[in-house]
This record gives C-alpha cells, structure tokens and sequence, in this order.
C-alpha cells in the first residue's frame, strides 16, 4: 500500500502541501494544466528551489492578475465540474476540500452553506493550491494519508473580518475532532486550506512515522522564515508495512517509591484482571537517591481509562505518562494437540514467510503432568514432537484465514523449532509467559515543520 505522511511540525497551508507533492515527484505542468482547465484568465504555476534555515526546500507562487471578487462555493463548484482535465476522483477530493471549508464558515458566521462567500479561501492562490494538491496526491497514486498532530501557532492575526486570535475561527472549526501539537511560534502556522485538506485527506493521525519503506521525500516551503525552524512541510512516500503484521497500543506508565511489594503485585494482578496485555516493573532510581520501580501497562487503547483508573487507584500514584506505540506482531491461533497422556493446549504464531512456532501453554502442561504423574519435561517435549511431526491436533481459535500451516501436521517445513534447545532440551524458560512480551518501546520522534 502506497502511503503519504505528513510531517506537519511547524503547521500546514495549501502552498506548502503543493510545494511538496511537486518536490516529492509530481509533474508542475500536469498541475498546471489541471489548474488551467479551471478558466481563470491569467494564472500561472511557479516553482523555485528556496532555503529554509539550512534546509533545501520547494516552494510555489500563484501567479495572477488582480482580483476581487469573492466566490459563493456553487460558483467554485461550477468551476471544477466544467473541467475537461480533472479526473472524476480529483474532482471528488477537490469540492470535498472546499466543502469542509464551507461547512465551518457556515457554521462559525451562523449562515447557510448556500450563503457562504469565500474571503481568502475563494482567492486564485487558494482555489489553485487546492485543486493543485489533490491532483498532486492522485497521480502519487497514494492509498492512505497519515498525519502528525497539527501545531496552529499563537498570537494575532488580521482576516477579512477583522483581527482575531490564531487559530482563526474558521480554521480551529475545521480541526475539531484532530490531534494539536504545541508549537511556541507566534505566527498562523496552519491556515483554513491547510486545515481542510488534513480534514479531506487525512486517514490516521499519529505522533512519528508508520512503519514504512520510504521512496521519496518532498519538502515544500512556507513563505516566512521562523526563529530557530525550517518553515516547511514534510511529505514522506513510501509502502506501508501489511497492517495485519501491526498491533496499535497504549503504554502506560508511572515511577512508584513509597509502595510495598505486595502492594504492587495486587496492583499488577488487578491490571491484568482488566484486560491490560501486559503489565511488568523495571527497577529505577529516582530523586533524592531513593530506589524505585517503574511499572509498565501494555493495553488496547479502548481499555485506557480503565486500567489507568487501577493505577491511580491501588497505587495512588500522582501521575501516569502514556503514549501510543506500534508492535510488529506474530499471528496466532490456540491449538490443541495430542499427547500419550491427553490433549495440550497452546499457541501457534508465525508471520509471513516463516515456519510456524509452537509453544505449549505451562498450566496445560502442568495439569497434565500432575493427572499422569510424569515429568512436565515430558509433557513438554510430546507437546511439542505432536506439532512438529503429527498427530490429531485442532486449532480452537482462529485469528486470521491467511495460516501459513494446514494443520494437517505433516510439516515439511525445516523445523527450525528448536528454540536453541541444541536437543539436549535444558531449556528452564519459564512457559507462563504466553503473552509475547513484543514490548515494543517506540518513543516516537519529534518533527520539525511549518506552512506558510
């Protein structure tokens, strides 16, 4: 799947996000004539190479004659629809766009969408910058469009109607429902067209990148240089990794060092009650020299206020960081399988273009072993021999059609099942832990960029 990130640090307009679809490939005389189809006399595509604090960025200008009529959004409809360029899916996307605009313009000046007159957004440089950016992301061919929080800027700034507070009505009214980053620039870092195209375009919204292998990267500029940034924004291209092989969570977490032991094991025991995927603690030492624990929570978002509600509550801690991290997971499935003594629960994983993995679950095995009086080594190892060389075995639980594995056991896979055993099996890995322990700590990264 071709996916677009953009790396909205220092805010996003309609300019920047032209600029740097044109940086990352596409081809400015097919914008143009996509913008030139719309038959306003007079309007041409400029492109330049600039520098943005150090950095070597693209940045596009809207050349036209005088102007000063301010369009309804029927009049810009009519525009769009009469193009004999625009294909029917740029056409979709453009009016989409202008319609989000509309929508909170109707709705901050308390008036029909129908009554709506376009100020800034109803300019040439916004009609073209729109239209411009979704034919740009059409022909990149991208399938799904992700997106950092969206800082605004602080501060004044003038509009058609008067000075207000940044972000302007118009432009907090569209960003309603989207995730803000905080960015000390007094300056409009995300303008009403910006705001409407991460409204239309947008798919998911999250602090670092996906996991992705990057093809190309395009930087567009802003028009103002800011103190200390690259006013510019960031578009990363590239394949997305297959979303089945992705597992999103929570990781919450708090530094306890004025609770028992026993006090934390109930802690942990009530989390995992609750549906945490993992709770575990990691010895710290924290101010005044005083050692510590940090105890961590894996959870399903849906789940968050639940367990932090636990957290607070058993430990009475007074703070609890969290933040959204992705796990590159294993499929898997519960499968039973047979053994001299009975059936053995546990679990099959694999991921694409592996051989499958069985771990059998310890108090199956254990249970067994007591009923049967033998080691729990042997229970073990028939487990285990039962997968890998047959016997009568059934999944119970599916977790995806796509199984590498037939489950009719006769494997002529290579076996690597070993888990480093060297055969001698003096493995002591302690079979309780059947969750996968995938703790993937992705802290995220921080970006720097900026719009117009």
């Amino acid at each position: 799947m071709i996916v677009a990130y953009l790396d909205c640090g220092t805010g996003i307009s309609g300019d920047m996000t032209l600029a740097a679809l044109i940086d990352a490939g596409v081809d400015a005389q097919t914008i143009q004539n996509a913008i030139s189809s719309l038959e306003i006399e007079g309007v041409e595509l400029r492109v330049q190479s600039t520098n943005k604090a150090g950095f070597r960025t693209t940045q596009v200008f809207i050349d036209h004659p005088p102007q000063h009529a301010h369009r309804h959004l029927s009049d810009i409809q009519k525009m769009i629809e009469a193009s004999e360029v625009l294909t029917p899916v740029q056409k979709e996307t453009s009016l989409a766009i202008f319609q989000a605009i509309g929508i909170a313009e109707a709705h901050v000046h308390g008036m029909t969408l129908e009554d709506v007159h376009f100020h800034e957004v109803g300019a040439i440089d916004s009609i073209a910058d729109i239209v411009g950016a979704a034919v740009g992301f059409s022909l990149l061919g991208v399938e799904r469009v992700i997106c950092s929080p969206i800082p605004t800027g602080h501060g004044k700034i003038k509009i058609a109607h008067g000075v207000c507070s940044i972000p302007a009505p118009a432009t907090a009214e569209i960003l309603k429902g989207i995730p803000l980053a905080m960015v000390d620039v007094e300056s409009e870092l995300t303008t009403p067209t910006g705001a409407a195209i991460v409204k239309t375009m947008v798919d998911e919204f999250r602090p670092g990148l996906p996991p992705m292998m990057i093809d190309r990267i395009g930087y567009g500029a802003g028009s103002r240089d800011l103190p200390g940034r690259a006013n510019m924004l960031r578009l990363l291209l590239g394949e997305l990794a297959p979303e089945k092989e992705l597992d999103e969570v929570t990781l919450l977490e708090t530094n306890l060092d004025d609770v028992s032991g026993e006090i934390i094991g109930y802690a942990r025991k009530k989390l995992m009650e609750a549906g945490a995927l993992d709770v575990y603690t990691t010895s710290i030492q924290m101010k005044k020299d005083r050692p510590g624990v940090m105890m961590s929570v894996i959870v399903d978002p849906s789940k968050v206020e639940k367990l932090e509600g636990i957290l607070f509550q058993e430990t009475g801690t007074l703070g609890i960081r969290r933040r959204t991290i992705l796990r590159s997971v294993r499929h898997r499935e519960q499968l039973a399988v047979s053994t001299p003594w009975g059936e053995v629960m546990g679990k099959i994983a694999w991921r694409e273009a592996e051989a499958a993995r069985f771990t059998p679950e310890f108090d199956s095995c254990a249970e067994l072993a007591e009923k049967s009086g033998v080691s729990l080594l042997d229970v073990y190892r028939a487990a285990e021999a039962a997968f890998l060389f047959g016997g009568d075995s059934e999944v119970e639980e599916s977790g995806t059609s796509e199984s590498p594995h037939s489950h009719d056991h006769d494997h002529s896979h290579d076996h690597s099942h070993d888990h480093d055993h060297s055969h001698d099996h003096s493995h002591d890995h302690d079979h309780s832990h059947d969750h996968d322990h995938s703790h993937d700590h992705d802290h995220g990264d921080g970006h720097h960029h900026d719009h117009g």
